[in-house]
């Protein structure tokens, strides 16, 4: 796998682990890019004992010598940006434009857009989509109204910026006062706030798409980062409840800025169990007793919000279809940890809808889906001291191949613990990655 391009994507509803499969990646790549999403994504690294959470900056900031790209498909909130960099930066991570770019042509998450989806939200009441309230949604769509948008590159012209945001300004406090009777924005203090934030992060700032191009053409391997999960993807996913963005491995090129051909090997990432945020089907969630321990045990709790996150046995059915969108060639499985505690376990093999087996997911459908269930034995047994695939208990070795079977692809990572040294590599075709 030495010089080919890989990309790490989530499988289920996000919060799968990508962070700890893109930071144990990222010191064998010459660069980490992210291609979607914006600061509603969130990825935990442990680095000897110590935690870190980023949200825009790339996993692969922890690394020396590997250089960093915000591309072009990500909405970029400069604000948090700056202060997820400092953050870094204060607690010894060296980031500079040498190891850090940002694409001109990424579009800029306004305080508007955030007011948005507040507003929006509320106004919803019990049908709430569960939106991260970041501006993720309202900026991309005003990436599609074109009009109303801002890019980084724009940013960076103080003339231009004062000019549109005075406008686009105006029109958001008509629209909010209209709409939600909201108070209006001071335009004037937020174009201030920008262009001194623009002046701190101009640096970093260029044409990553041709940066990427370059390295693709000079065989140095790419780490394309992937924010949520593919069943929140905004085309495949479960509709309306997703996010706003393309986050399966068919977004790479378009937001990267690379062609097809450099999306590489693609590693999917599942927990080994299920969890979702938010409103929307989830037909293997357990509201009971052992959703609670499952939760409790995993920390599940968002990265980015706090939320706790709905818990469930494993969906198969899910995997497959979102490994298949992205040509998945291998899984990591994650968390195996979490489930050590439980006599037994299930994993839904298939769905009964209408009466019929189905056994792939139609996220159209999930919600009248019935799950079929397969049990396994638990291993009540504590793994996280385990580093090689023979040390784990059978059945947790049984539990790990029938879940490649079942998705019919090899689990080539299984992680066992937070740190980095709790990852397991087998059967992975990924070169060096332990």
């Amino acid at each position: 796998m030495n010089g080919k391009n890989v990309t790490v994507i989530g499988l289920q509803w996000g919060d799968e682990g990508k962070g700890k499969v893109v930071d144990a990646l990222a010191g064998r790549s010459a660069y980490v890019a992210r291609y979607c999403g914006g600061a509603n994504a969130g990825h935990t690294v442990t680095v000897d004992g110590e935690r870190f959470a980023v949200h825009l900056i790339p996993c692969g900031i922890l690394h020396d010598g590997v250089m960093n790209v915000v591309g072009n498909g990500v909405a970029f909130d400069p604000a948090t940006a700056l202060d997820e960099i400092q953050a870094l930066q204060a607690r010894g991570v060296a980031i500079s434009p040498e190891n850090l770019a940002i694409s001109l042509q990424a579009h800029v998450v306004m305080p508007w857009h955030k007011l948005q989806d507040q507003l929006s939200e509320q106004s919803l009441g019990n049908d709430k989509i569960g939106t991260t309230a970041r501006g993720i949604g309202p900026c991309y769509s005003d990436k599609a109204n074109r009009s109303s948008a801002i890019r980084v590159a724009e940013l960076l012209n103080p003339t231009t910026l004062r000019m549109k945001a005075r406008l686009v300004g105006a029109i958001k406090n008509k629209t909010f006062a209209a709409l939600y009777n909201a108070s209006p924005m001071n335009i004037d203090e937020i174009i201030d706030t920008y262009v001194d934030l623009a002046e701190t992060l101009r640096p970093y700032a260029r044409n990553t798409g041709e940066l990427l191009r370059g390295a693709e053409r000079d065989g140095k391997r790419i780490l394309f980062e992937g924010g949520q999960g593919c069943m929140l993807d905004i085309d495949h996913g479960t509709y309306p409840f997703v996010t706003s963005s393309v986050v399966s491995a068919c977004g790479v090129p378009a937001g990267a800025g690379v062609s097809p051909k450099a999306v590489g090997h693609v590693v999917g990432i599942m927990k080994a169990y299920t969890t979702r945020v938010g409103a929307g089907p989830f037909p293997t969630e357990l509201k009971n007793d052992i959703g609670d321990a499952i939760r409790d045990a995993g920390n599940e709790y968002g990265t980015t919000t706090g939320r706790p996150r709905r818990c469930g046995w494993l969906d198969t059915a899910v995997v497959r279809y979102t490994a298949d969108l992205s040509g998945v060639d291998e899984l990591a499985l994650m968390l195996l940890d979490v489930l050590s505690d439980l006599d037994e376990l299930k994993i839904c093999t298939a769905y009964q809808v209408d009466g019929k087996e189905v056994r792939e997911a139609d996220p159209t459908m999930l919600a009248k889906a019935e799950c079929i269930y397969e049990t396994l034995p638990g291993w009540k047994q504590d793994i996280t001291g385990c580093r090689t695939f023979e040390e784990l208990p059978a059945a947790a070795r049984d539990y790990v191949n029938r879940v490649g079977e079942l998705i019919g692809r090899p689990v080539g990572i299984v992680s066992v613990g937070p740190g980095r040294e709790a990852t397991i590599g087998h059967n992975s075709a990924i070169e060096g990655l332990i």
